[in-house]
């Protein structure tokens, strides 16, 4: 049985708006006022959507983080001077179960983003510039290619027909060639904007950070440079959540966080645990003291996060510790 969700009030001060978003369509609930609407994701749609909004004094809107369909309406809505927040979908879906509310239509999503809304009042997120978003297309674009020639190097490691290992060569051939062009296409965007040039330059300043990292940290972590430490290692998941229960104290694990940075920072820390000296030293320390070597890397990566982390935020590059 289904439990009550959260009980609406007839008045309030503050009116939220929740936005299910869909490829097609947003569907868009108001609370306190109780209005229920759909309008196409598009820019008629969109401005139907801004028209209604304003009449209705809306304070804040939330929609869920959906890949690229609701980006449109984010840019959209914010332009035209409203407050919109994008929310982790696993935390809306969180709030709706805690609510007692089992059942999931986009209807029923609208509204209890909205309730979420009233509950947590989340804080504003602006919408990347559109270069970010550029750049943000290809470091996944280059991620999916370079995934799709790992699979076909271990296919091909498996095949004995010289017909199969012949075309499994011909379509490796044109993959590097098209991951080449987009690390290209890359590093043309990165130039072109001063800023994220210079944030480039200063990740690449530190030893262990390649060209791929440093692109995939300036794509999926924006918010570098106004974090503190404790907070970039949360956002890619690297900051160890405790599992502590009355007298029982669990065994710290990451988890959560930004999947391809913190990927990214993976390969970073096998680099770097060889070749920063400051990084060498302190994984060669935590060997020494015991830790498993799956803890060593981990806390590698988070060294690496905080550092990138201060570094821009003091716009400065990389210089080892003084011994």
């Amino acid at each position: 049985m289904q439990g009550k969700v959260l009980s609406e009030p007839n008045a309030m001060l503050a009116v939220y708006a929740g936005i299910d978003v869909c490829k097609e369509w947003l569907d868009v609930y108001v609370h306190p006022v109780g209005q229920g609407f759909r309008v196409t994701n598009d820019g008629c749609g969109l401005r139907r959507l801004k028209r209604q909004l304003q009449s209705l004094a809306v304070r804040c809107v939330i929609m869920e983080a959906t890949s690229k369909y609701h980006r449109a309406a984010q840019r959209s809505l914010h332009e035209a001077g409203l407050h919109v927040a994008v929310v982790n979908p696993l935390r809306a879906r969180l709030f709706a179960e805690a609510c007692g509310q089992l059942a999931k239509t986009d209807k029923i999503d609208a509204r209890l983003l909205a309730l979420m809304g009233v509950a947590l009042d989340p804080s504003e997120t602006a919408p990347a510039s559109l270069a970010i978003e550029l750049l943000q297309e290809m470091v996944g674009a280059r991620s999916a290619a370079s995934a799709e020639r790992t699979a076909l190097i271990n296919r091909l490691a498996t095949f004995k027909s010289p017909f199969l290992r012949a075309e499994l060569n011909r379509r490796l051939k044109a993959l590097q060639s098209h991951i080449v062009r987009l690390e290209a296409e890359i590093g043309r965007l990165i130039s072109a904007d001063p800023v994220l040039a210079r944030r480039y330059t200063i990740l690449m300043s530190v030893p262990g950070i390649g060209p791929a990292t440093a692109a995939t940290l300036l794509a999926g972590l924006l918010e570098m440079g106004t974090l503190n430490a404790k907070q970039a290692a949360m956002l890619t998941g690297l900051a160890p959540v405790a599992h502590d229960s009355g007298p029982h104290v669990g065994r710290r694990a990451i988890k959560g966080g930004r999947k391809g940075v913190r990927n990214a920072l993976y390969m970073a820390a096998l680099s770097a645990s060889r070749y920063n000296n400051d990084l060498a030293v302190f994984a060669s320390r935590l060997r020494n003291a015991g830790k498993p070597a799956k803890i060593v890397l981990v806390a590698v990566m988070r060294k690496l996060v905080v550092m990138a982390n201060a570094l821009i935020t003091q716009d400065r590059t990389w210089s080892p510790i003084a011994p």
